[in-house]
């Protein structure tokens, strides 16, 4: 999501329209087998994955009717313009990854590999703007391509080649090279997690199978649970994505979407930090506001929530205000939706 972790701080039943890695008109893909109901399980130290917490966490997303769970080790870098990504004490170990995919698939629960690159002072990774792009991306290659051969060991399902990078995702010569080295080692489905404010500007979706966005939309100017207003505040969105997709005749999987339980969440649902106040029957309406808008829409592949429970002792926003809907009324909306 936009703006995480340090400083303020999604499990997909495979889908879509596919293309392939090879080229736009491959079609020796994996077939699509149902729509993507998703939660993601972030990492935020070496040994989170490797947490006696893991198997419980992983048996409560599964009850939620979730299909999928969403994994995102995460590297990190200094700046936004001369340095790269690297490892630090924050980016979950292999051994911890391979650990949690195979709980996950001794779960039931099919995996998307959703590798992160944030920054160490916890701005936007929106902002890295590389001066040397091709050093950036030399780099970026070598990471990526890590976690695509760990997931294509590990049989992953899904598998995103970025998140939210919009100062380099319009370069699509260097996104393509990108692509085409991780599909020199992974063979499952791809996409791109574009932000909201970004999807549109990308040039490399016919390299990819599916149409990744995190979906962080603003639907009101201000606090509400209304249901009428949150589906006005829907319909714009629903049509500008209907078109998009048939454009380009791909569906769109909603890589991440989520809400903070605060007053105020469905007017900044990128925000950690909307308020102090806490305000359950907000996020439970947002949460049934996105469910309903895009219910029965044929180009749409489903949705990746951010996110379940932190780990103990790494959460900076307590759960009553955090995006994790366990235990809230939002949970049970999921049910409701996942379980019927």
């Amino acid at each position: 999501m936009r703006a995480l972790r340090r400083a303020t701080a999604a499990v997909t039943a495979a889908v879509a329209v596919l293309t392939g890695c090879s080229s736009d008109t491959d079609d020796d893909r994996p077939t699509p087998h149902g729509q993507v109901r998703g939660i993601t399980l972030p990492a935020w130290n070496t040994d989170d994955y490797d947490r006696p917490e893991a198997r419980r966490y992983l048996r409560q997303i599964a009850g939620t009717g979730a299909r999928w769970v969403v994994f995102t080790p995460t590297w990190y870098q200094n700046g936004t313009r001369r340095s790269t990504p690297h490892t630090t004490e924050e980016t979950a170990s292999d051994r911890s990854v391979r650990r949690i995919v195979g709980l996950a698939h001794g779960a039931g629960l099919k995996v998307m590999l959703k590798p992160h690159v944030d920054l160490v002072d916890g701005g936007d990774r929106a902002g890295i703007r590389p001066a040397d792009p091709d050093a950036w991306f030399t780099a970026y290659r070598r990471f990526i391509t890590h976690y695509a051969r760990l997931a294509g060991e590990l049989d992953v399902e899904q598998f995103a080649v970025g998140t939210e990078l919009a100062g380099t995702s319009t370069d699509r010569r260097r996104w393509t090279h990108v692509i085409d080295a991780v599909c020199d080692t992974y063979d499952g489905t791809l996409t791109y997690a574009a932000n909201y404010d970004e999807y549109a500007r990308i040039r490399f979706w016919g390299s990819l199978d599916l149409i990744g966005i995190d979906a962080y939309w603003p639907l009101a100017d201000s606090a509400t649970a209304d249901p009428a207003r949150l589906a006005k505040g829907w319909k714009p969105i629903v049509a500008e994505l209907a078109a998009f997709s048939a454009r380009l005749d791909k569906k769109i999987l909603f890589t991440e979407a989520g809400y903070v339980s605060q007053r105020g969440t469905a007017a900044e649902p990128y925000s950690w930090t909307v308020s102090e106040r806490a305000a359950a029957d907000e996020q439970s309406a947002a949460y049934d506001a996105l469910l309903t808008a895009l219910d029965g829409r044929s180009w749409w592949a489903g949705v990746c929530w951010w996110m379940w429970d932190d780990w103990p002792d790494s959460g900076e926003t307590a759960p009553r205000l955090a995006y994790t809907p366990h235990g809230k009324p939002a949970e049970q909306v999921l049910r409701r939706w996942w379980r019927a």
